[in-house]
């Protein structure tokens, strides 16, 4: 291969020289040894560097933080591979992947974790395909363990300062501003390193690349966080109401914690427990240092996001919130948005990905002119493995559509694009109870839980692209209650199964192959098919409030009893096609079980004045758009 020439030429070099002086013929000057370097074919680097010979660390660096308040600096653990040409002179960049999990969830579909085989200290078999892959491409891989998990010292924090911080301290140390010692205290010097850096992770680690990336550490060139949470009050809370309660932020604390070490770390885990406000969900400091995209000004690296739009764990406002500030901020950046749910995109559409990926890594980190940055910036999957490029997102030429909600006569209300000319009034009861499925199912049918409207059949496809916003003008009976509202494509279709097993996939027994092997690794991985399922209806998007936040989710205000407000709040971003002939269906409930963690117990008695209530539909063609599709 053309990585391994060059101990090759070196030694003919030296050969060539003994045999001139055995001639008796004085020796030539012997080259020095060329230095190794990458090589690049069709645009994109080739595996011309050895996997199984690649040089192979567990390094540890001193923090800058104390997680456990023992009164000693947390210690941070990182694996850490390299080609073997790194020894001669090869500089290469690092892609980094930091994650609380390597020792306890695990990584991927196939749940890998990390393991030393033969007790020497050091990795065997590494989680996910980037070493396979990368390494023989010129390119160093750490895998690093958060604060509290696995080898590093300290307890985790959920997405504070200290889990914030852990991947800092090895980009310091790639970049000559921190001193990291192997197992044996010696210190190790990154005299190997280009000087750039990448870090990439699905769901909490694309959380630690996002959080790594808004401290604007010099070093780190671009960040792929993947279905990651960037406002962490979002991944637990919507609008005052509590969605993950009984202290979730310390449940997930304890599970990334190794077993031995979940006492010890339990005083610190209460202490979140009593801090984060599981009693009346308003948005306190504790949710600051958790807020990424308030810290977005501060990116210095571009970004390839991923996201699934129909992603219940980590929800598509997480991605939607971070890029609309990457915009406004002009970061470099491009999108990738699926059907499925929280899945990687390597298990969704594998081959493209990890071209793009490649091409990606190899622009920002390697310098390679591959014209990646010229092509659309966002990728969209409309239907099961059917993909769109768009030059952004939303789709250019959205605009927000105002859709108002119309009285019934016997059965559901309409929506229409004018007012209803005379005041008319929607009443129902909040229900603790009432399920999903009550809500969406038999729209025409009046029930006492919820209010339906619908659209006549649409004549033409009607696109929106982006946030949805609900806007009702409504009183209750009582001094609180919850407000949740659901949009629905009423019409039956083939689409991706994200709500079965698998979140849209099915993992199949068949292998593929991406990178080099050695004996006790392989960069091997099951293959995957879309889940596909025919249904009548579908959940388009969904957002929920406590009525008691109207005006700020920092303070909560009692209603008074009988009084009309103003309700305005958001529903999950979306990309989605209705197609002709479906109806468009708004349900606006009170409590939302499904949703939320702690339905509201008041059971108020609500009122929706309809002339003033609408949802702001983000139409791509706005309302010309709306208007030909019989809206």
């Amino acid at each position: 291969m053309a990585g391994m020439g060059t101990p090759l030429r070196a030694g003919v070099a030296v050969l060539s020289a003994m045999v001139l002086a055995a001639l008796g013929a004085a020796p030539q000057a012997v080259a020095a040894p060329e230095v190794p370097t990458i090589v690049v074919q069709d645009g994109v680097t080739q595996p011309v560097f050895g996997y199984a010979d690649a040089i192979r660390e567990r390094l540890f660096i001193d923090s800058t933080f104390d997680s456990d308040n023992d009164g000693l600096r947390d210690i941070i653990a990182f694996d850490l591979m390299r080609p073997a040409a790194t020894a001669n002179g090869l500089k290469v960049p690092v892609i980094m992947d930091a994650s609380p999990y390597y020792s306890t969830v695990c990584r991927g579909n196939e749940s890998e974790c990390k393991a030393d085989l033969d007790g020497d200290g050091l990795l065997d078999r590494w989680p996910l395909f980037y070493d396979n892959y990368f390494v023989p491409r010129g390119y160093a891989v750490i895998l690093l363990d958060m604060v509290g998990t696995n080898n590093s010292t300290g307890c985790p924090t959920t997405n504070a300062n200290q889990d914030n911080l852990s991947a800092k301290q090895a980009i310091n140390w790639l970049n000559g501003r921190a001193t990291a010692r192997n197992a044996a205290g010696q210190v190790v010097t990154a005299d190997w390193h280009n000087g750039k850096s990448g870090m990439i992770g699905k769901s909490y680690d694309g959380s630690l690349a996002m959080a790594t990336a808004v401290t604007g550490v010099k070093g780190l060139t671009t960040v792929v966080p993947i279905s990651g949470p960037t406002e962490y009050y979002d991944y637990v809370r919507s609008n005052g109401v509590v969605t993950r309660g009984n202290s979730y932020v310390s449940s997930l604390a304890n599970t990334v914690t190794n077993p031995e070490r979940r006492e010890y770390c339990k005083p610190v885990r209460d202490a979140m427990g009593a801090a984060d406000g599981d009693e009346h969900g308003d948005y306190t400091a504790f949710w600051n240092e958790r807020s990424y995209v308030k810290k977005v000004p501060n990116i210095t690296a571009s970004v390839l996001l991923y996201h699934g739009l129909n992603d219940d764990n980590v929800r598509p406002d997480h991605f939607s919130k971070f890029w609309y500030a990457l915009a406004e901020n002009n970061v470099p950046r491009k999108l990738w948005l699926s059907q499925e749910g929280h899945v990687d995109p390597f298990d969704s559409r594998r081959a493209v990905w990890v071209s793009t990926l490649h091409r990606w890594f190899d622009f920002w980190l390697h310098g390679v002119a591959n014209g990646i940055t010229d092509e659309p910036r966002v990728d969209l999957e409309r239907a099961a493995d059917v993909w769109e490029t768009h030059a952004d997102w939303p789709i250019p030429g959205k605009a927000d559509t105002e859709v108002f909600l119309q009285p019934g006569t016997t059965g559901a209300g309409g929506l229409d694009l004018v007012p209803t000319a005379k005041p008319a009034t929607g009443a129902f009861q909040d229900s603790r109870t009432q399920t999903q499925n009550t809500m969406i199912l038999n729209p025409d049918a009046v029930q006492p839980h919820r209010l339906a409207f619908l659209s006549a059949p649409l004549t033409a496809p009607l696109h929106i692209s982006g946030t949805p916003t609900v806007q009702l003008r409504a009183s209750a009976d009582q001094t609180d209650t919850n407000f949740g509202a659901i949009l629905v494509d009423y019409g039956t279709d083939e689409r991706v199964a994200h709500r079965a097993s698998g979140e849209g996939i099915i993992t199949l027994t068949t292998e593929d192959c991406w990178g080099l092997s050695s004996p006790t690794d392989d960069g091997c991985y099951k293959q995957t098919a879309k889940r596909v399922a025919t249904a009548d209806y579908e959940l388009v998007t969904k957002g929920i409030m406590d009525a008691q936040n109207r005006q700020s989710i920092r303070t909560a205000v009692p209603l008074v009893v009988g009084e009309s407000y103003h309700f305005s709040f958001p529903l999950l971003p979306e990309d989605y096609v209705f197609t002709p002939g479906h109806r468009i269906g708004v349900i606006i409930v009170a409590s939302y079980p499904q949703y939320s963690s702690q339905a509201d117990t008041t059971a108020a008695n609500i009122k929706v004045a309809l002339k003033s209530s609408k949802i702001v539909l983000p139409v791509v063609g706005g309302t010309t758009a709306a208007h030909a599709a019989g809206l």
